[in-house]
C-alpha cells in the first residue's frame, strides 16, 4: 500500500524530496537493484506529465529521492496536482511506494 505524502513545489526553483521506504516489518527496505519512475500530473488521467528524476542516495537504508530542476518547475502552472513514485524490483515487480498531492506555488522572480 502506497504511503500518502503531500508536497509543495515552488515554481522556478530546484525541487527535491527524499522518502524512506519501509518493508512490512517497518524496517527500511533494501533497494539494491531497484529502479523506478515518478511523475506529476494535473489529474491521474491527464495526458500532460511532468517527470521527476529518481535517485537512491541510500539503497540499504531504503532512501529514494525525487527531484526536478528549476527550468522544469518554472514551466508548470501554479495549482494542485497529483504524483506517485513507482518502484521496480530486480524481478520487475512494480509497487506504488508513495503518492499524494502537489501544490505548485507561483514564483515572483
Amino acid at each position: 500500500m502506497a504511503r500518502n505524502v503531500n508536497l509543495v513545489l515552488e515554481q522556478g526553483v530546484d525541487f527535491q524530496a527524499t522518502f524512506t521506504i519501509n518493508n512490512s516489518n517497518n524496517a527500511p527496505l533494501n533497494l539494491t537493484g531497484y529502479t523506478g519512475i515518478s511523475s506529476i500530473k494535473k489529474h491521474p488521467s491527464s495526458s500532460t506529465s511532468y517527470p521527476l528524476t529518481l535517485s537512491f542516495p541510500d539503497r540499504l537504508g531504503g532512501k529514494v529521492t525525487v527531484s526536478m530542476g528549476y527550468s522544469a518547475t518554472d514551466a508548470m502552472e501554479s495549482g494542485r496536482y497529483v504524483y506517485d513514485v513507482i518502484l521496480i524490483s530486480p524481478q520487475s515487480y512494480r509497487t506504488r511506494a508513495v503518492q499524494g498531492n502537489v501544490l505548485v506555488t507561483p514564483g515572483v522572480s
